[in-house]
């Protein structure tokens, strides 16, 4: 059962991970196929695993140009289902000792929850000092066998460990400048970023920070989503000490650095800008480019989540300005509709 100490690896386990798995995603050719067999693979995957011969497959590597360059890695159904059953094991450990202000691929948290509280301390001081930064090439740069020492810190299942490392061993090849840095540092470094236990696997890296930042730097008015984050200080003295603390903590403890281009120190009255919104103590803005991806890709299908985002970040004139925009393309989006309908009949 999900949520033991122990790692469920029974049948009916594997099978309530693979609905889990499909839960929400389209139809493919790839899925069409696992599903043709789909009692036959998942008897298969349960004997691999139960042996522990099991080897995760290869991986498919694409790029995404949405917010910036990234290179996605995506493996197999088959381990996706594994990938799946691994994340709800980790979830049942992990997510309870997170810190409350941890808001990446949590339940009930989430980015506009993270905006949200990031703008009500900047609101509740407005005299003080904020830090916003984030960490140069995030996944590429973590180190596996600090996060498999995370992970043996809480996790005591010989079987867990041994899925767990042979999924971070058998990431693919981080890029040149990760490589580089591997060679420096003679640890094998990075995860890929497509994984759904990356996204925990993150987590419980950054959890080491979080700590750190709570704990012994005492800092309570602190926000991270994924390896953004932001650091509130009543002087400027104290905000670039904390940066100081810090920034040594990730290169001595995590073997991470951060980002020069977001490394910014400003007083809060000013606002941030923090995860594609420039945050202000009473008002929030999409950035240039959310906003201009917010009209360009709009449509029938995603209208409501890209209004959701416009209502949640935005004034009111821009608001009423989206409404209007948006109506004129369901307008014209449902005439063409029509028309492709008239036109196979």
């Amino acid at each position: 059962m999900i949520g033991s100490d122990s790692i469920d690896l029974g049948l009916e386990n594997i099978w309530r991970s693979w609905f889990l798995f499909r839960k929400g995603k389209k139809r493919s050719n790839e899925i069409t196929r696992f599903e043709y067999r789909l009692e036959e693979n998942l008897f298969r995957l349960h004997g691999d695993l139960i042996r522990g011969i099991y080897q995760p497959g290869p991986y498919r590597s694409f790029e995404v140009t949405d917010t910036k360059r990234r290179t996605i890695a995506v493996t197999q159904i088959r381990d996706r289902v594994v990938h799946r059953l691994l994340y709800e094991h980790l979830v049942t450990i992990f997510d309870r000792r997170f810190v409350y202000d941890a808001w990446s691929c949590r339940k009930g948290k989430g980015v506009t929850g993270a905006i949200a509280r990031a703008q009500s301390f900047l609101r509740n001081h407005p005299d003080w000092f904020v830090w916003r930064a984030d960490i140069t090439k995030f996944f590429d740069h973590i180190e596996r066998v600090i996060l498999l020492n995370c992970l043996r810190r809480r996790i005591s299942d010989t079987k867990a460990l041994e899925l767990f490392s042979r999924i971070i061993a058998h990431a693919p090849d981080p890029k040149p400048h990760a490589r580089e840095r591997e060679r420096e540092s003679k640890e094998p470094r990075g995860i890929p970023i497509g994984n759904l236990t990356s996204q925990i696997f993150a987590n419980i890296y950054l959890h080491e920070l979080d700590w750190h930042i709570k704990q012994h730097i005492r800092a309570k008015y602190y926000v991270r989503y994924g390896d953004d984050f932001i650091i509130l200080a009543p002087t400027f003295e104290e905000i670039t000490r904390l940066r100081a603390h810090v920034c040594t903590f990730l290169l001595s403890a995590l073997r991470l650095e951060i980002n020069n281009r977001h490394d910014r120190i400003v007083p809060a009255r000013q606002g941030i800008h923090f995860l594609g919104v420039y945050i202000y103590p009473y008002r929030r803005q999409l950035n240039r480019r959310n906003w201009r991806r917010a009209q360009r890709l709009v449509s029938l299908r995603n209208y409501s989540s890209y209004r959701g985002i416009v209502q949640s970040h935005e004034r009111r004139g821009r608001r009423r300005r989206y409404a209007w925009h948006t109506h004129i393309l369901s307008r014209d989006q449902r005439k063409g509709h029509a028309w492709a309908v008239i036109n196979r009949w």
